[in-house]
């Protein structure tokens, strides 16, 4: 199983904004793919892995990350 935890935030964020956009759409997987660089079949499993996270989370199955100050928004690689 592809975790989202072997892509970067940067990453998680396209595909997440990238999903929301494109959710009633029913070529959605088909413009995913194009926006993310994968395939359509890679773009169904980083969604269907995605939605298990999502689930996961909402049940308190796996805790919120604890993120450092600013981190959050992107800003995890500028220096202080």
């Amino acid at each position: 199983m592809v975790s989202s935890s072997n892509r970067t935030w940067e990453q998680n964020k396209l595909f997440e904004n990238s999903v929301v956009m494109n959710n009633d759409d029913p070529d959605r997987f088909q413009k995913l793919a194009k926006v993310l660089g994968k395939t359509v079949e890679e773009v169904k499993v980083l969604y269907q892995n995605h939605v298990h996270d999502v689930n996961a989370t909402e049940a308190a199955k796996i805790p919120l990350p604890n993120y450092k100050t600013g981190e959050a928004k992107g800003q995890h690689n500028k220096k202080k």
